[in-house]
């Protein structure tokens, strides 16, 4: 039985590299909605806080929705990265490195508590 075998370009690891990358970003996505939780008073296993229980809740939610939204599209970005990086792999890392440049505004942005802040620049990671 015959196997297949992929040759990978020797710029592929500019795109492992932006993975590497964008995992450490999340990391520090997630110890940013650990600190809103603390911050605004929203106990585990609470996804998001209700405003009528909380009067922080706007602010908790875009910090929480920010990162949530940026999981949503994570499989996407990777299965991109990963399968245009064997055949364009300087393409896919600069375009994934922009993506996460780009997410970082999103995030931050969102996080203001003012959900329109987030396309000031972020806007960019949903035109990729």
């Amino acid at each position: 039985m015959a196997g297949v075998e992929i040759v990978l370009p020797r710029e592929y690891s500019y795109v492992v590299m932006v993975i590497v990358v964008y995992s450490f970003f999340n990391i520090w996505m997630i110890r940013q909605v650990v600190k809103a939780r603390k911050k605004y008073n929203v106990p585990y296993p609470t996804l998001y806080a209700i405003e009528s229980e909380n009067r922080d809740a706007k602010f908790f939610n875009c910090v929480q929705r920010a990162h949530q939204n940026t999981l949503e599209m994570l499989h996407f970005v990777f299965t991109h990265l990963v399968l245009g990086g064997i055949k364009h792999p300087l393409i896919c890392s600069i375009l994934g490195f922009l993506y996460t440049v780009a997410r970082y505004f999103y995030f931050v942005g969102y996080s203001t508590g003012v959900p329109d802040k987030r396309l000031t620049i972020g806007y960019i990671c949903h035109t990729s």
